[in-house]
């Protein structure tokens, strides 16, 4: 059976190469989803979005956290986004490159968020992350942690926590870990 689409796809890209232009990549229903939701952010005040390998490569791109108030407030905290090609159908993969001292995040950069999980689906998008990403800075979860020692800090002397996350954030250690300054 002919293939009506394809030879007439071929056709384009025939006459695209004869004119000497680039034949234009098709984009996966990910990368226009993806689009979309890039396009219509309204990121808060304390959060901005960066793209390292250029506006060529929206599947990866970076967000910078800046809490203005609770525990973190005037930390510098980046997540790395990776998108896959099946995204809204699956979550993005989101770590944390800023070594913090927090009950959802562990020292490896994981993050614990329930919409990055069993919670996620497709109508969900790029700004409901951001915003449970930016919900973990004013309102730490002790209840679902991946960081466990800072879960029961905060759970049993908030003070104490309070003092570890300072500590950590000026560039110091908590019990045996190093944290870089991120204030």
């Amino acid at each position: 059976m002919i293939n009506l689409f394809k030879i007439k796809g071929q056709k384009k890209e025939e006459a695209a190469s004869a004119a000497g232009k680039a034949p234009v990549k098709k984009q996966s229903a990910g990368e226009l989803r993806l689009h979309k939701d890039i396009s219509e952010l309204n990121l808060p005040k304390t959060t901005s979005i960066s793209f390292p390998n250029g506006k060529d490569d929206l599947m990866n791109f970076e967000i910078m956290i800046r809490p203005d108030e609770g525990y973190y407030m005037g930390g510098t905290f980046i997540f790395t986004f990776q998108v896959s090609p099946s995204y809204p159908h699956e979550p993005p993969k989101v770590k944390c490159k800023t070594k913090v001292y927090h009950p959802n995040i562990d020292l490896e950069g994981n993050v614990c968020l329930n919409i990055l999980r069993e919670d996620w689906k497709p109508v969900l998008n790029i700004n409901t992350v951001i915003y449970g990403l930016n919900l973990l800075f004013t309102q730490p979860n002790d209840e679902d942690p991946l960081n466990h020692e800072a879960a029961v800090v905060l759970r049993d002397n908030p003070k104490m926590f309070e003092a570890n996350v300072k500590r950590a954030m000026a560039g110091g250690y908590v019990g045996q870990h190093y944290f870089p300054r991120c204030a």
